[in-house]
């Protein structure tokens, strides 16, 4: 008798239960796309550019906003490794910044080549490298992208030649503007203009700060970098420009960074806690895609959420991961050196130990 009773009252519950959130969602009447307004970019010796409008479609919504989620709690893990000491040596976090990377991206080819400086962790996310391989190669572990040896500004992935520790100085930007003109390279040259170099504003450092006209001789945009769907749609245009054996081009992507230069760089030296906090109230790349996606019912406040918790639980486990992978061995340290050649001896720190180096 307490078995029937106990059947009958199991069988009444679970006809009142409510069905789990991912059904309700999908069961939401949502828009398949939306054309959405985006600011105008400023154009140099160019007759035209970039539309003021674009279709935005749900499911590249959802890509957009898990991706640039994906980024931002990636950085934010980075720092957390970092403080624990987990990461050493030199770390950029790209927090603030991340419809940089996602927008580009969206607009070019996975058999583009690209190529950055060492501010480099959401664009390896977006090249295809996983987050279990990056924040892996952060700490100095085998499962890291490079095997554990570069570092947070020495990753690489297919197509991908970058991060790389130097950045560009004036006169090798000037150099390689000029030969891509003169061969009308299909290059586009990018710059994130994040507002600050190290620590010092970019009116302070730049007579002119219209970077996108410092090709001179080359076309160039300014963008709003802080708008995934504005950086996709100038990417898309310059990459268009270039493809049609039209040269090279600049894009400047006016951006902003929530870190300082590096971890070991506070932030709040050379700009004030209220700025930061401005940008982030404002112009947050994450949350102006989730107010275009909710305002044109591509999506709902519950649905990100949802998102946001599936990413938390990633970014949980592949810092895991790089905190338990064995680092490299010793035996390892020459290994990799070149591409293909036989094996040869490879002098270590102490002069009389070798290691032997494969490709």
């Amino acid at each position: 008798m307490k078995k029937m009773l106990a059947s009958v009252v199991s069988r009444v519950l679970g006809a009142t239960q409510k069905p789990p959130l991912r059904v309700l969602l999908t069961s939401c009447n949502y828009s398949k796309d939306a054309t959405i307004d985006i600011k105008s970019c400023d154009l140099y010796r160019l007759d035209g550019g970039p539309a003021s409008s674009t279709l935005l479609t749900r499911d590249d919504g959802l890509k957009y906003y898990r991706a640039m989620q994906i980024v931002r709690r990636m950085e934010l893990k980075a720092d957390q490794l970092y403080k624990q000491k987990f990461i050493r040596g030199f770390c950029h976090l790209c927090d603030g910044q991340e419809a940089c990377c996602v927008g580009i991206e969206a607009a070019i080819k996975p058999t583009d080549n690209v190529i950055t400086s060492y501010r480099a962790h959401g664009i390896c996310y977006t090249r295809g490298l996983s987050v279990k391989s990056i924040l892996a190669e952060l700490t100095g572990r085998r499962g890291g992208c490079a095997k554990g040896k570069g570092g947070s500004m020495h990753m690489y992935a297919k197509h991908f030649f970058g991060g790389n520790g130097i950045v560009g100085a004036q006169g090798q930007i000037a150099e390689a503007y000029n030969m891509a003109a003169l061969w009308k390279l299909p290059c586009v040259f990018i710059c994130e203009n994040n507002r600050y170099a190290m620590g010092t504003a970019v009116e302070r450092a730049a007579a002119s700060t219209d970077y996108y006209k410092r090709g001179n001789f080359i076309p160039g945009l300014k963008v709003n970098g802080m708008d995934v769907l504005c950086v996709r749609e100038a990417t898309r245009f310059a990459a268009d420009h270039c493809r049609a054996g039209k040269g090279p081009i600049v894009m400047e992507l006016q951006t902003y960074r929530y870190h300082g230069h590096s971890m070991s760089d506070p932030g709040v030296s050379y700009r004030t806690r209220e700025e930061i906090q401005t940008m982030r109230t404002k112009s947050d790349p994450i949350m102006l895609l989730q107010e275009k996606m909710i305002s044109h019912k591509l999506s709902s406040v519950e649905e990100l959420k949802e998102i946001d918790v599936e990413v938390r639980k990633e970014i949980e486990e592949a810092a895991q991961f790089a905190t338990t992978d064995p680092e490299p061995s010793l035996d390892e340290l020459g290994h990799h050196l070149y591409h293909s050649n036989p094996p040869f001896d490879v002098r270590g720190a102490n002069q009389w130990i070798k290691y032997k180096s494969i490709s």
